[in-house]
């Protein structure tokens, strides 16, 4: 049994924020039924080939799931959505564009007079009201909306992120809202309507650049892979030609850097670098007396010196050395996941809970496209002569 089991969410979702959202609800046993387009689908399955001949963006956020294809211009297609969302969800989740779900007659207010106990979670790029309710809005406008590239890239341009964090942040407000509603329509029998917007998910994830600045005061710089405000925090150079990331977060850990890493003890005491603040303003000639010192030590040395010393460091890995890292192997947190190209490898949910044995947890296929649309339409009590009826029409 998974926390989830007995729980249907439709989902009228494309790209990434939605069905990031029901990928997590269906890691912990949700039946999310997925609607697309007939003959084309979820335009994510066409971003690339990059996953043996699947898109890397479908295969990432859509495991697990059922697709119903359907035509939603055919009147026939909406009504047997309709039915399906009345019938048998418990949460509907959409991130159309902006006004699509309501006129197609599944807004919150209109669904939930007829199933006061639905849950309905809607998720748009700036909300359901106010003056940018009707934009569109994919992952890189948002993090330009939220002032991220304002503060990520170098000196001379910003940078978006290299993940979709505004997608994530929204996917993953969704899933937990969707999960506080169930827990109280369990207490109240009330469903909920969750408005989740991404700017104000991203926004949410910027609050200490924003702290930073309250009053008007100087934003953080561009800094690279630095750390934009604490130092010595970032990528230092080794004599064999490595890199390494470390972090010096408080006074402590400034003396032990100094006396166990450079082995220069005195350099604590250097007024220049007396305090973080300081170090911050000196960051040029503190990472001169750095480098001086790094760049006459192997990676293994400075591993070495970094672990005496207690001072938290990281490889600066490429994302073969992440499919390859030795702690995601040690944890067994690879499974394999069915898909129409075969079977792909793919993490285990984060976070199970400690009694889940891993090789129980829930790692379903990746659908094609209509590959459930039969069965589904079966279970609302449509014919067999009925579906090919719809077919033929183009409604399915």
């Amino acid at each position: 049994m998974q926390p989830l089991t007995g729980i249907t969410v439709v989902a009228l979702e494309r790209a990434i924020a939605a069905p990031l959202a029901t990928r997590q609800l269906a890691d912990l046993g949700a039946r999310v039924i997925k609607i697309e387009r007939p003959g084309s689908g979820d335009f994510a399955r066409h971003y690339d080939t990059r996953a043996r001949g699947l898109s890397s963006h479908f295969v990432w956020t859509n495991r697990n799931k059922l697709s119903l294809t359907l035509n939603l211009q055919h009147q026939s297609a909406r009504a047997l959505l309709h039915r399906l969302v009345l019938e048998q969800a418990d949460v509907l989740v959409q991130n159309l564009a902006p006004g699509a779900a309501a006129r197609l007659g599944l807004g919150a207010a209109a669904l939930r007079a007829q199933r006061p106990e639905l849950i309905v979670c809607d998720i748009s790029g700036y909300g359901g009201d106010g003056p940018y309710r009707d934009r569109k809005a994919y992952d890189l406008l948002i993090q330009s909306e939220a002032g991220l590239l304002s503060v990520t890239g170098t000196p001379d341009a910003p940078a978006k992120a290299g993940a979709p964090v505004a997608d994530i942040a929204a996917g993953m407000q969704a899933y937990a809202g969707v999960l506080a509603a169930l827990l109280q329509r369990q207490r109240t029998g009330e469903g909920q309507h969750l408005d989740v917007s991404m700017l104000e998910s991203l926004a949410d994830w910027m609050g200490y650049p924003m702290y930073y600045t309250l009053d008007g005061a100087e934003p953080p710089p561009r800094a690279g892979a630095e750390h934009a405000t604490i130092a010595p925090y970032g990528p230092f150079a080794t004599a064999d030609g490595s890199t390494l990331m470390l972090a010096v977060q408080n006074e402590r850990e400034w003396l032990a850097f100094c006396t166990t890493v450079l082995q220069q003890p005195a350099l604590a005491d250097d007024p220049r670098f007396a305090g973080n603040a300081r170090r911050v303003a000196a960051r040029e000639a503190l990472h001169a007396c750095i480098d001086a010192v790094l760049g006459t030590l192997d990676r293994a040395s400075l591993q070495q010196r970094l672990d005496d010393a207690h001072i938290a460091h990281a490889q600066v890995n490429t994302l073969a050395d992440l499919w390859a890292h030795p702690q995601l192997q040690a944890r067994r947190r690879w499974r394999n996941v069915p898909t129409p190209a075969g079977p792909v490898p793919a993490l285990l949910p984060v976070g199970l809970p400690s009694r889940t044995e891993a090789d129980d947890v829930r790692m379903q296929a990746v659908p094609a496209l209509g590959a459930d649309t039969v069965t589904l339409l079966q279970s609302l009590g449509v014919s067999d002569d009925a579906i090919e009826s719809l077919r033929a029409e183009g409604a399915i």
